[in-house]
């Protein structure tokens, strides 16, 4: 098989041997296609394999069933940098968070993409919210993020359109980011440094290491093939596109985001497969230019419940929306907001809490985001059953780094991210000093579960 690597902007699987930058060949000694092959091109794809790609030696693909990167839960979200407050004592996500926001703050400042510090609150309204707000406040102040109260008074003051009755939590680490020029960054940062793109490319098949063959190989469909399924990440293809288009690698990453564990069923036995559950989050639009606060406004967490409540958050712009409300739903695919008048009705009761002047007239759909979940739990440390990131070596798939789960606070966690997968695949194994072909990989022992909370996305 000739296979050329691309080094322009991002191209299909099957043209990519139109690009003449550098070849592959099959020889008597047999040599992968690539060193690692990155499966999805959202916000953590995107890092993983930018950091991968700075290994001295390595050649990555990264692989995005879209035509663009970045274009599901990475470009619907709240774009909030996230301080940290709510995910538990030794979870992942509490871990990569702390290092990932000040990642993504040096990050930012350094290449000069848009983002600000500009700080959140979070509000009671009575004695039994600021219940919460204290466990919130012990479980911060206990692994150094930086929260203080402040009193209704002083809150007044700050925002004088802002209701906290009973008090406000200030975390000032909390920011936002321009999430489209974060990840395009990232994307050109990846291709200057020799890495190649397969955009229009959704994986159908991937074979892993057998004995005769000790590297992956991934299949993909023609540009013209169907969307992917609900529930696979498959695409159907045509049968007169002729020969499939593969390429192999000598590890993989699934980094799929909504279609992960599609990714994760086509590779594991029965027996260790994954069902996802999708929580859509729909945003709303505000058209007045008053009231407008300064910060971030989150009501206080509820116990069990999917999300944060409908919070009030700023893009770059100085743009208010709110958002976002919690729905299950059975596609990936169902991304238009959902005009449903019992949710916008709840939503409208959250806002007015903590923002009674607001013109409700004014609120308007805007746009829904989809959250990859591996089950309907919830997010606040206090509520029970929480998943917290899964991101492994998989035991007796050498090679195999699988991310599922990966949902709030995956974008201010993707840098960290980026370094967790890097150091699975070469320190916590046995990665060839030239890193050439990989023989062999122990369990690096990185296998977290559960223990934990989640932030909105």
């Amino acid at each position: 098989m000739l296979f050329s690597r691309a080094t322009t902007k991002g191209c299909h699987l099957a043209n990519a041997s139109l690009v003449t930058t550098r070849s592959f060949s099959s020889t008597r000694i047999q040599k992968a296609d690539f060193t690692h092959a990155v499966i999805g091109a959202g916000a953590v794809g995107l890092a993983i394999a930018k950091r991968l790609q700075q290994v001295e030696g390595a050649s990555v693909v990264l692989i995005e069933k879209h035509g663009i990167v970045g274009s599901e839960t990475s470009s619907r979200n709240s774009e909030v940098i996230h301080a940290g407050l709510y995910y538990g004592h030794d979870s992942l996500k509490t871990k990569l968070c702390l290092q990932g926001k000040q990642m993504m703050y040096d990050y930012c400042s350094r290449n000069q993409i848009s983002h600000m510090n500009c700080g959140k609150w979070v509000v009671a309204q009575d004695d039994s919210q600021m219940g919460e707000l204290q466990k919130v406040h012990e479980f911060a102040s206990s692994i150094g993020v930086p929260v203080r109260f402040i009193s209704s008074e002083e809150a007044k003051r700050r925002e004088p359109d802002v209701r906290a009755q009973a008090g406000a939590l200030e975390s000032p680490s909390t920011g936002i980011v321009d999430s489209h020029g974060f990840m395009q960054f990232m994307h050109g940062e990846f291709e200057e440094l020799g890495g190649t793109t397969a955009l229009a490319s959704p994986v159908t098949r991937i074979q892993a290491p057998g004995p005769n063959n000790k590297d992956w190989r991934i299949w993909t469909a023609p540009p013209s093939a169907s969307e992917p399924q609900p529930f696979s990440p498959s695409a159907a293809v045509p049968e007169v596109e002729g020969e499939d288009t593969s390429i192999t690698a000598e590890t993989i990453v699934n980094s799929a985001g909504l279609y992960a564990c599609g990714i994760n069923n086509m590779i594991l036995p029965k027996e260790r497969h994954r069902t996802p559950f999708y929580a859509k989050g729909t945003y709303f639009s505000y058209s007045k230019s008053m009231p407008k606060p300064k910060t971030l406004i989150y009501p206080a967490p509820v116990p069990g419940h999917g999300g944060l409540g409908t919070h009030l958050t700023l893009d770059m712009s100085g743009r208010v929306r709110f958002g976002p409300d919690v729905e299950w739903v059975d596609s990936p695919n169902d991304l238009a907001p959902s005009p449903n008048n019992k949710r916008f009705a709840a939503a409208l009761e959250d806002i007015k809490s903590y923002l009674p002047g607001i013109d409700t007239e004014a609120v308007a759909l805007d746009y829904a985001g989809i959250r990859p979940k591996l089950g309907k739990l919830g997010a606040v440390a206090s509520g029970k059953g929480f998943q917290d990131f899964y991101i492994k070596m998989e035991k007796g798939y050498n090679g195999f780094v699988n991310l599922l789960g990966i949902e709030s606070p995956g974008l201010t966690s993707s840098l960290a991210i980026a370094e967790e997968v890097y150091e699975i695949l070469y320190k916590g194994g046995k990665a060839s000093k030239s890193m050439g072909r990989q023989e062999e990989i122990s369990e690096p022992g990185k296998e977290f579960g559960t223990g934990g909370v989640q932030e909105s996305f």
